[in-house]
């Protein structure tokens, strides 16, 4: 049986949809938590601001983002998700190419102290 959600240190995931070349979770990331720096080598992803105001750095670039926001992340490109504010941060991620399991990251830095 396939992990359809996750607690995490900085929120949680949970599976909407997983098909063949995509995989489309919702993300919750709670006050002033972010997630690993990291890529993947097998998918891209594309966020979709639910609720709250997301900080998504992509590259070099860091934007702001809120409901309605749509930030790209190119396969292979370095990115992070981070929620600066004072209330849970929700996303729809849509993750897409020929493979989306959880082991397809790399961190380059977590402040939770863990590398894959």
């Amino acid at each position: 049986m396939s992990v359809t959600s996750e607690d995490r240190p900085w929120g949680s995931w949970h599976v909407i949809e997983d098909g063949q070349g995509y995989k489309v979770k919702r993300i919750v990331v709670h006050p002033g938590k972010r997630l690993s720096l990291q890529t993947h080598e097998h998918r891209s992803e594309h966020w979709v601001v639910i609720f709250g105001i997301a900080t998504c750095t992509v590259g070099d670039e860091v934007v702001k983002a809120g409901p309605g926001d749509c930030i790209d992340v190119p396969l292979g490109a370095m990115h992070r998700l981070a929620n600066e504010h004072s209330e849970d941060l929700q996303i729809i991620e849509v993750q897409q190419g020929a493979y989306t399991g959880e082991d397809d990251i790399q961190r380059h830095e977590d402040d939770f102290g863990r590398h894959e």
